[in-house]
């Protein structure tokens, strides 16, 4: 069990990754049509999008699992940080976050890859969404087998974004 995680910024398709497990952002209805999700489906298969639409709706905070289909990643996590109100809630955007790392223990996942959750709808600027997911993953990864997370983006406002929230969680994690 890691009690310290190594955390990389990093810009590219998180859909390239080989990682234990890609976390997305999903809406409550779980369709996969934008962003990473969108970059996730077409790499990784229509199989994704349909596994997790089976699964819902689920409620925005929550999380569900699905195979990664034709992904290096064997599972995508779709992470409800924003309902379709749109409203940018903290406590749910972190909830989301908790809710993604509750997969961890049962499926052993050791490196994972995380879009920035919240952005998604524009409803959390990328400084306002980093502030939240960092500080969630560093608080929600101890005690999970959790040793190495990638914040995967493809904006360069959210590659600084994500670079000042690490710093600033600044517990010895590698920034890229």
């Amino acid at each position: 069990m890691a009690d310290r995680i190594e955390m990389d910024v990093w810009q590219g398709d998180i859909a390239q990754l080989e990682v234990d497990a890609i976390v997305i952002a999903g809406s409550e209805s779980l369709f996969m049509t934008a962003g990473p999700a969108a970059a996730v489906k077409r790499r990784g298969g229509i199989e994704i999008e349909r596994a997790a639409i089976d699964q819902a709706p689920v409620p925005p905070g929550s999380a569900v699992v699905t195979t990664g289909g034709m992904l290096p990643a064997p599972y995508v996590i779709h992470a409800v940080a924003v309902g379709h109100d749109r409203v940018a809630d903290p406590g749910v955007l972190a909830q989301a976050v908790r809710s993604a790392l509750a997969f961890a223990e049962p499926l052993q996942l050791r490196r994972i890859a995380m879009a920035l959750l919240g952005t998604e709808t524009g409803a959390f600027t990328p400084d306002e969404a980093a502030a939240v997911v960092v500080p969630a993953l560093r608080a929600g990864a101890v005690d999970t087998p959790i040793e190495s997370v990638v914040l995967a983006v493809m904006q360069a406002t959210e590659v600084s974004a994500l670079r000042e929230a690490v710093r600033a969680s600044d517990t010895g994690a590698g920034v890229r």
